[in-house]
């Protein structure tokens, strides 16, 4: 079934039956829009490489064709998994697009990845598949629930939210499905494998990784999560939010203090994806919208840096900060372009990062302003410790 939803109130029109598959199997659902060409990656995406660079069969090249295809043809497992998330509106389908994208992912990390690559493939396979099952799980035990109060199986979504769940249910059923998404995103304390497998990747890897796929655990919190146990949500609303203050403050912490550029981006996005569950911990429209939003303009900002580090890299074979001063002499439009990205992943009012958090930080101080002045202390606290370490090292006398 393909779904056909208004975009302006999310409705569903009507539903185009198709039979992708035999009688006897498990009916797939899917939500189409009336603009498919959003859901594929811009045509510059798929034309960083030539048909030469192909051919050569080069890791970069590999890479982009395992992520995004080629401009020459339409292979492309990872972005043929990822938007059959994002279409599922059956809960089946949906877990085995879930499941479908880590496949190439881990072959993307593990085959054309740096150094360590085989440790960062096995550990982001091992905890988002860990996340997974207990979704699995859940899953059956909705279809079971609905059998018992209809008497008839269904993995459809839609009827899903009709189900009139007991409040004792809904707290498992919550869990094993936040877990699973919050593992994506991820969350303190399951952040651990995102730094090596940002590490580790190649710069499509990366970018796909940072640009998409860490958005489908707040879409999975908002689409399925929330909406299908209310109760639940209310529940554990304030530890979702305790979590993702956390989150802010680590992530930035630790990645303050990173010499690897690569390593630096990738846990600045610990700290970015904190804001949003903390947006959808509110449940407001502040920080539900806030949180959308955030995760589009993280996915532009944070695919940029890492598009920009896999640049330097390439070019000096490091990624050491330490290595690149005076960048600005040789390269000056480079650096013009890595300030403005830079500025705006930070949030810069007049630029994307700024509204989303800001619309997040208003939500959740309506919800409640513990958690926004905890973090805003948290950033204080930061902003205070770069100050105070830029006039340390301008008090320095010149080194003989």
């Amino acid at each position: 079934h393909v779904w056909v939803f208004n975009r302006e109130t999310g409705d569903v029109l009507f539903p185009w039956r198709d039979e992708p598959v035999p009688p006897s199997a498990i009916p797939g659902e899917v939500a189409w829009t009336n603009q498919p060409s959003l859901l594929k990656p811009p045509p510059f995406a798929r034309q960083v490489f030539t048909e030469d660079e192909v051919t050569d069969r080069t890791p970069e090249a590999h890479a982009a064709v395992l992520a995004l295809g080629t401009p020459f043809d339409s292979f492309a497992p990872i972005e043929s998994a990822m938007i059959g998330v994002f279409l599922s509106v059956d809960l089946f389908l949906f877990y085995v697009f879930w499941d479908a994208m880590l496949i190439p992912m881990y072959f993307l990390i593990g085959i054309w990845g740096y150094d360590n690559r085989i440790y960062a493939a096995v550990k982001f396979m091992l905890y988002t598949m860990a996340g997974s099952v207990l979704m699995l799980i859940a899953i059956i035990g909705l279809s079971w629930m609905h059998q018992t109060m209809t008497g008839q199986y269904s993995f459809d979504l839609l009827k899903l939210y009709e189900l009139q769940i007991p409040a004792s249910t809904q707290y498992w059923f919550f869990l094993a499905f936040t877990l699973a998404f919050i593992i994506k995103v991820p969350l303190f304390p399951f952040h651990t494998w995102l730094p090596d497998a940002h590490v580790q990747a190649p710069t499509p890897g990366s970018v796909i990784l940072a640009g998409v796929m860490l958005k489908m655990g707040g879409y999975g919190l908002i689409r399925l999560a929330f909406p299908l146990f209310p109760e639940a949500a209310l529940y554990f609303a304030p530890v979702l939010a305790t979590l993702s203050v956390i989150a802010i403050v680590y992530g930035a912490l630790v990645a303050m203090v990173q010499p690897d550029m690569k390593k630096l981006v990738a846990y600045s996005s610990v700290s970015h994806m904190g804001f949003v569950i903390l947006g959808i911990a509110a449940i407001n429209m502040q920080g539900i919208q806030g949180a959308s939003y955030q995760m589009l303009a993280h996915g532009v900002s944070t695919g940029a840096l890492f598009c920009l580090v896999g640049m330097l890299s390439e070019r000096r074979h490091t990624r050491q900060i330490a290595e690149f001063g005076g960048l600005k002499k040789v390269m000056p439009r480079f650096t013009a372009v890595a300030l403005i990205i830079t500025l705006s992943s930070i949030g810069l009012p007049g630029m994307n990062g700024f509204i989303g958090e800001f619309l997040i930080m208003l939500g959740a101080f309506k919800w409640d302003s513990r958690f926004v002045v905890v973090a805003a202390l948290g950033v204080w606290y930061l902003w205070d410790r770069v100050r105070d370490k830029v006039h340390e090292n301008d008090a320095k006398p010149p080194q003989e």
